[in-house]
């Protein structure tokens, strides 16, 4: 029988409980599952904004430390924009966005594959490039909420939250035990960009950072 392989090509900034059921899911069923955490380059340096605060090392921690015991599951810095991301834009008809298809499929051994999104447009852009997309429900558990949660207790915690309204509703509830820790340890991030405006941008239906759409 063929080895089929799925290609998981995701923000995931943080990982979150909803991430880690549909990657374990995948594991199980697939021969390989390569975790493809979104990369944004300008100048030879990885941008990140409110929107994406994790750089693709402590992300990379996050999946390690979340499924060590899994000898199927690889996490790869092959799904990386190079600025200006205007480049890859439109979708299909841009050379550079084959180039980016190429540069994701160079490291996947088996000859059949899958790849897996909960968002409609990025399934439709998937199937554009050929990558097989399989039909999902998008997740229940959002990183944007994740997110809007740790900057909330960030701002509250220094004293400049404008939040009027409580909630039950923790930002650990949402994330696994082991990626709560890597968040935890570098707590200092989420400081430093709950006190900034996001710079990122949405084209087509995906995010850039607006810090290098168009410039070199």
């Amino acid at each position: 029988m063929e080895k089929i392989a799925a290609l998981y090509l995701a923000h995931l900034n943080p990982v979150t409980k909803a991430h880690e059921s549909i990657i374990t899911n995948l594991a199980k069923q697939y021969n390989n599952v390569y975790i493809y955490p979104v990369i944004f380059f300008k100048s030879g340096n990885e941008i990140n904004t409110r929107t994406f605060p994790f750089s693709y090392e402590i992300r990379r921690t996050m999946l390690e430390r979340l499924f060590d015991k899994f000898d199927n599951i690889k996490v790869l810095p092959d799904y990386s924009f190079v600025s200006p991301y205007i480049r890859y834009l439109p979708p299909f008809l841009s050379p550079s966005s084959w180039t980016l298809r190429k540069q994701i499929l160079g490291n996947v051994k088996e000859r059949e594959f899958i790849s897996y999104t909960g968002d409609t447009a990025e399934r439709i852009a998937l199937r554009m490039y050929n990558l097989h997309p399989i039909k999902s429900r998008r997740l229940e558990i959002s990183a944007s909420k994740v997110k809007e949660l740790m900057y909330d207790e960030a701002l509250s915690k220094m004293g400049r939250s404008t939040k009027q309204t409580e909630t039950s509703l923790f930002w650990t509830d949402l994330v696994p035990e082991r990626v709560v820790d890597v968040i935890k340890q570098s707590w200092h991030i989420i400081e430093q960009f709950a006190q900034m405006p996001d710079r990122t941008v949405k084209i087509i239906g995906m995010k850039f950072p607006a810090d290098g759409i168009v410039h070199f």
